[in-house]
């Protein structure tokens, strides 16, 4: 199995932006936390990190014709108004997670709203990044259950 781990804008900057929020860990912390639950999983995982619309979209597409299992992933403030990454999504036949390391419904009203919720297989928020750890092992059984 291989799976995608992607996070959009700004997390990049995780370990230093509002850690009453995301925390104190960094994002090479929580990749490296990730590849190596996958790999005991045998499960293959790249991580990708933009904060570029088109180049969030171009991975989704690029690893969609590269035949990956799944994704997990964090869109950041695109999730709130990026109609072509929710189309993006759309338009790949693998299953994709939702995560947000904080509650995006219980912050300012504008994160309420997830325009990409619709086409993903689910939504994690507000676990920090346990999220991301329960969004990988939802994928492995996704995944099994459909071989």
């Amino acid at each position: 199995m291989k799976f995608l781990l992607m996070n959009g804008p700004n997390l990049n900057r995780l370990g230093k932006r509002e850690p009453e929020y995301y925390g104190t860990a960094t994002l090479a912390d929580l990749e490296a936390e990730l590849v190596e639950e996958a790999r005991a999983s045998g499960v293959e995982l790249y991580c990708y990190q933009s904060n570029h619309e088109g180049s969030l979209i171009d991975e989704l597409h690029r690893r969609a014709d590269e035949g990956i299992d799944g994704a997990i992933l964090n869109a950041g403030a695109f999730t709130h108004y990026s109609y072509a990454l929710r189309d993006a999504i759309a338009s790949v036949t693998y299953p994709v997670i939702e995560v947000h390391i904080s509650n995006i419904h219980a912050r300012e009203s504008f994160r309420e709203v997830s325009v990409i919720a619709p086409v993903t297989k689910g939504q994690i928020v507000g676990l920090g990044f346990d999220g991301y750890h329960l969004a990988l092992s939802a994928l492995i059984k996704m995944v099994k259950g459909r071989n």
